[in-house]
């Protein structure tokens, strides 16, 4: 991938799991003519679910504000996100979104969307350690746990 159009940081957060959660992303691009470095910052929440399904959000969000297709760098703290997308979803698919323990895999409306929400772009996925310092995840939490306590007022 050449340097990319588009960094986004996402990040999802639960209080409680399941219970109230939020979901926070921070995406990062340089506008077309002027050539500057922009931020864009997005957060929402939900009454009731669980940290993986905010997780998933905050990525599919984070996507579908995208104009259009883009080269994108997307950094995670979740595994799950990150290995759903690189490893596990081609196989689910092949099983008819049953698991490798012959499980219904959770969250298939997510993934379903997340996947449509990738396909116009090309993505590069990002692991980075959770609250470890990492300026955009730590914002990315901010913006999260902003989004939960935007379901409280």
């Amino acid at each position: 991938m050449t340097r990319p159009d588009v960094e986004i940081f996402s990040d999802g957060a639960c209080k409680g799991n399941p219970g109230p959660g939020g979901w926070g992303a921070v995406l990062r691009f340089r506008a077309v003519g002027d050539g500057e470095v922009h931020e864009r910052e997005l957060h929402g929440g939900d009454a009731a679910t669980t940290n993986n399904r905010m997780e998933l959000t905050a990525a599919i969000r984070a996507l579908e504000a995208l104009k259009r297709p883009c080269r994108v760098v997307l950094h995670t703290d979740s595994k799950y996100v990150l290995q759903g997308m690189t490893e596990w979803i081609a196989g689910w698919k092949k099983r008819g979104w049953v698991n490798a323990a012959k499980q219904p895999v959770k969250n298939v409306d997510l993934w379903l969307q997340l996947e449509a929400a990738c396909a116009p772009h090309e993505i590069r996925w990002q692991w980075v350690r959770g609250h470890s310092g990492h300026v955009e995840n730590e914002r990315a939490d901010a913006l999260a746990n902003l989004g939960v306590e935007s379901l409280q007022r």
